[in-house]
């Protein structure tokens, strides 16, 4: 009843921007927060970015001046736009939201996508 889409992700040669997006659908409520995530094979998944339904963001010191989330309420979607890519950002790139669905207003969960692949390679 509730899925999370990513998309946008490929491969980008150091240097270059790529824009992630992350549609929430199906028996929504609100939506709490929304985060991004991403994982390295064999490390340890990190938060990368999020927002809280206030607008307010917070992001993971390694992509503070390059990276910038972005909303669109009315399209429960949120972005990701990541400039001057490093190798280093390479990585799975996942959506993460704390939702309260229509049948359970006064409680929120969490919820994941599926993820996105990001390759940053000359």
């Amino acid at each position: 009843q509730v899925q999370l889409v990513e998309s946008g992700g490929g491969l980008v040669q150091p240097g270059g921007s790529l824009r992630l997006s992350c549609a929430a659908s199906g028996t929504i409520w609100s939506i709490n927060a929304m985060g991004w995530y991403r994982q390295a094979p064999g490390k340890e998944r990190e938060l990368v970015a999020a927002i809280t339904s206030g607008g307010s963001t917070n992001y993971a010191d390694s992509v503070k001046g390059r990276f910038t989330m972005s909303r669109d309420k009315p399209k429960n979607t949120v972005y990701l736009q990541m400039n001057n890519l490093k190798p280093e950002d390479t990585a799975d790139y996942y959506c993460n939201a704390n939702i309260r669905r229509l049948s359970a207003p006064y409680a929120a969960m969490d919820y994941w996508g599926k993820g996105t692949l990001v390759t940053v390679s000359s």
